[in-house]
């Protein structure tokens, strides 16, 4: 393993001349460089599990796996290499423009398995997908639909405290999670003739969709257990809501020939 002093960092721009990219076949465009210690094979099946559907509004980003991306400096650096201080400067992903091409640096040597990085790649090309095209209204309708009904849960921090400013206007941040069973404890729904934050709907809606678009990617690159996505700071989705957000992104965004979409429902006991 090498010390920082053996390591030279390099401009974000200078590594995009290294090496070339090209669209895969669902016309995602990626590129690896540097000791990245993934195999061609595992990076194609990530890359290839986006959807087809989603290529025409990512035609300008451009994504690059690298070793690890440096987060303390305002330029953006690049390690060919990991050391473990060059690790603890790192971040999971830096953007970076050339001229009208968006990149994204993935850190691939932050992660300790398959599904922490195709988790991070999935998220940014969901946020990516939302930025450049919007949120399909008929999942905004779902998911507000699932609102009103007071669904247990969310799918991220983000989702979770946006979904509370959108109900209560007046509140700066979500509840904590609490240990409690209780619906209420878990849920929110708007009161009769309550005012909605419609700024904070907007970024609710684009919160769940870009977390439905990436676990429904995950979801055909790899077979995972739902609880593996549970953080500490909210409480996860109710199963039943996550499936049919899912299925309806699916039914917009059907998966590439090589791919399959499954929720299998595991019996209790």
């Amino acid at each position: 393993m090498g010390s920082t002093a053996q390591i030279d960092l390099w401009h974000a721009e200078k590594v995009a001349t290294q090496v070339s990219v090209a669209p895969a076949p669902n016309g995602i465009r990626y590129a690896a460089w540097g000791e990245t210690r993934i195999t061609d094979a595992d990076l194609e099946r990530l890359i290839g599990a986006v959807p087809a559907a989603l290529s025409s509004a990512l035609a300008h980003r451009a994504y690059y796996f690298v070793p690890l991306a440096i987060a303390d400096t305002g330029e953006t650096l690049i390690a060919p290499a990991y050391s473990v201080d060059l690790g603890d400067r790192a971040v999971c992903h830096r953007n970076a423009a050339f001229g009208s091409t968006e990149a994204v640096f993935i850190s691939t040597r932050l992660v300790e398995d398959r599904f922490g990085l195709a988790f991070e790649f999935f998220i940014n090309v969901a946020h990516n997908f939302v930025e450049a095209a919007g949120v399909p209204e008929s999942f905004s309708t779902l998911v507000w639909a699932q609102a009103e009904a007071q669904v247990r849960g969310e799918t991220s921090q983000d989702a979770w405290e946006a979904r509370y400013r959108t109900l209560d206007p007046g509140q700066k941040s979500a509840k904590p999670a609490s240990r409690s069973d209780s619906k209420s404890d878990f849920s929110a729904a708007p009161a009769p003739g309550a005012v909605i934050d419609e700024r904070a709907r907007l970024t609710y809606f684009e919160s769940t969709f870009s977390d439905a678009l990436a676990v429904y990617m995950l979801s055909l690159a790899i077979d995972f257990d739902y609880r593996d996505l549970r953080e500490r700071e909210y409480p996860l989705l109710d199963a039943a809501a996550l499936a049919e957000r899912l299925r309806h992104v699916a039914s917009l965004f059907p998966a590439n020939p090589g791919y399959e979409f499954q929720i299998i429902k595991r019996r209790r006991g």
